[in-house]
């Protein structure tokens, strides 16, 4: 059993749907619009983001002229009442918005409660009191076992989401998430960050420490993915990619290999794993072939497990950990991601 199972027809669930994407200027929501334009036929697409002029250079590459589904929308997680306007009469949800970066996130906590954990109850809200059909909420590896306030905030963020299956009642909102690790070539990531340096003439890679390891996902998985979840969404569950792990010193001998790195030392709230399923998720966590799925533990879930079509339960000392990963980035992959990059 897979997740993505045939991803043309999963993208036909978007047909004749009013769909909201928060934070939908973002790297994740731009190639989602794209995609949904390209694979689907929905009858309002509407991107909800604080930045008007990532609207205005969005506008330039997804004309409303062109696309009559298109609806940009100004507009803040934050403001409970701007996002109850913007979820009229809408069928999905995909909230993406969140504020990401880790250093500024342990610098700046109540921005970050404020928009990812706030955020999160006013999407929850939103979507009940508009009687929206499903909602996936993006997440990420950070909010397994989390030690920096913005894996924290997306932890709760996840709770959040999860829980509010038992408050859809007879509005039959369902509400799930979608943990992934580092999306390849994303603004404000390290491959653009090296790719800078070299440019620039450095004459060696920052490396925060030689044995750091983290996931990797193409921003096209991540998009496929998230449209699979949606499609087959049952309610309450956390979505979890099977993708693969590259070491950072990897990364910088494939981008640089004339240059030589040099330690900085670990930022405040960094890992050096990420993990993404732990061993007290692992009873509740179902193998697919593509993914796995951690089911809710709320008694209301058994009645549509995944192993009633034939998934079967992950061992109980199950651990998907960036560290222990049996999938590894090779040095042609990673050259080949890196070409696909803009």
């Amino acid at each position: 059993m897979k997740l993505i199972n045939d991803i043309d027809s999963q993208y036909k669930y978007l047909d004749d749907k009013s769909i909201l994407v928060t934070g939908g200027t973002g790297s994740f929501g731009r190639h989602f619009v794209m995609n949904a334009l390209k694979r689907a036929k929905p009858r309002r697409l509407i991107i909800l983001s604080r930045d008007e002029f990532k609207h205005y250079e969005m506008q330039q590459i997804f004309r409303p002229e062109e696309h009559a589904c298109l609806r940009f929308f100004i507009g803040d997680v934050r403001d409970f009442n701007r996002l109850n306007m913007a979820m009229r009469e809408v069928d999905i949800v995909i909230h993406a918005a969140a504020m990401k970066h880790v250093p500024a996130a342990e610098h700046n906590p109540f921005e970050c409660l404020h928009t990812n954990v706030n955020g999160a109850e006013n999407v929850v809200r939103a979507a009940l009191e508009n009687r929206v059909s499903r909602v996936l909420a993006l997440s990420t590896d950070k909010a397994c076992n989390p030690i920096n306030l913005y894996g924290a905030s997306k932890l709760a963020s996840d709770k959040i989401f999860v829980a509010a299956n038992n408050l859809s009642g007879s509005i039959g909102t369902r509400f799930a998430a979608l943990r992934y690790g580092n999306v390849i070539g994303s603004r404000g990531s390290v491959i653009p960050f090296f790719r800078k340096l070299i440019a620039e003439g450095a004459t060696s890679l920052p490396l925060t420490d030689p044995r750091m390891t983290r996931f990797w996902i193409k921003l096209q998985q991540g998009v496929d993915f998230a449209v699979a979840a949606l499609s087959q969404s049952r309610g309450g569950e956390i979505f979890v990619p099977r993708i693969p792990s590259m070491r950072m010193t990897d990364l910088a001998r494939v981008m640089a290999p004339h240059l030589p790195t040099h330690v900085v030392g670990i930022r405040p709230g960094e890992k050096l794993h990420e993990v993404m399923v732990n061993e007290d998720d692992a009873r509740q966590t179902i193998e697919l072939e593509d993914a796995y799925v951690i089911e809710p533990a709320f008694s209301w879930w058994q009645r549509s497990s995944y192993t009633n079509d034939g998934a079967q339960y992950a061992p109980d000392t199950f651990y998907y950990s960036s560290e222990t990963n049996t999938d590894w980035v090779t040095d042609e992959q990673m050259r080949a991601f890196l070409q696909d990059l803009p």
